[in-house]
């Protein structure tokens, strides 16, 4: 059975048929996303250690603008095109947050609430405007400025939280990667147990995905004396995007994410 809503506004016009231009959430959409947050963070501190912090920012923010330019540009769901732009997110939100850290010494636990904030801000205006927050109905360029700025606020918001448990609470890499390990599956629990509607559950389950992956990329490329494995910025960078583009590859060949019907 499917609803309407009075702000829902048409997504395209007349003889402009657009898909959905997000994929369906399989768990190869979450292993990708989880690898993405991961290897962004990383990245991220690799790039602002070998260039100037300003040079690297400004880089991050042209390759997101190249990649978020050409998603708009297409009119259907193509993964290279998708996920590169969610990469260049990830690159350039770990930027964001740790810019207000390091250069302006906003503490985690000031930037994680206004990152929750404008957070919220966003998913308000969304609804309000389109009457859904659901991924499956993304097919208009108003809705996909909603989508990305919602994706962007994630990332900078699971940056700071990540970092806030990892280093502000003490908790260090490992330990914070299996305390948002297990946080993540309480979402999907709470749809399947107790009626959490699948529209929030994705999106809370999104938002974790960061410093899930973040958390563990770093515990993998930190010292030792921080807990760590040592492995090192640059090498952990590459291997999880090797891995990135391995899936991405898989998926573009399957097809297995293609986008279908509309979540409720």
């Amino acid at each position: 059975m499917t609803t309407t809503h009075p702000h829902v506004s048409s997504p395209v016009g007349p003889g402009l048929r657009v898909m959905n231009k997000v994929p369906e959430a399989t768990a190869t959409f979450w292993t990708i996303k989880v690898l993405t947050t991961g290897m962004g963070e990383t990245a991220s501190d690799f790039l602002a250690h070998v260039l100037n912090p300003i040079i690297a920012v400004g880089l991050g923010g042209i390759g997101l603008l190249i990649c978020l330019a050409l998603q708009f540009t297409v009119r259907r769901y193509i993964a290279a095109v998708y996920w590169a732009a969610v990469v260049m997110v990830s690159v350039f939100g770990t930027m964001a947050a740790d810019t207000l850290h390091v250069a302006l010494h906003v503490p985690y636990a000031a930037s994680a609430p206004a990152f929750l904030i404008a957070l919220v801000a966003i998913f308000v205006t969304w609804y309000r405007t389109e009457g859904t927050l659901s991924i499956r109905s993304i097919r208009s360029p108003r809705q996909e400025l909603f989508y990305w700025a919602t994706v962007l606020a994630t990332f900078a918001l699971g940056t700071a939280v990540g970092d806030l448990t990892a280093t502000t609470f003490g908790w260090g890499y490992l330990t914070s990667g299996i305390a948002f390990a297990v946080l993540i599956a309480l979402p999907a629990l709470a749809h399947r147990l107790v009626g959490l509607g699948a529209v929030p559950a994705f999106w809370i389950a999104y938002v974790l995905t960061r410093p899930l992956g973040a958390s563990f990329a770093d515990w993998m490329a930190v010292s030792h004396e921080r807990g760590g494995l040592d492995l090192g910025l640059g090498p952990v960078t590459l291997g999880w995007t090797v891995a990135i583009l391995a899936l991405i590859a898989f998926v573009a060949v399957r097809r297995s994410d293609t986008p279908r019907g509309e979540l409720r």
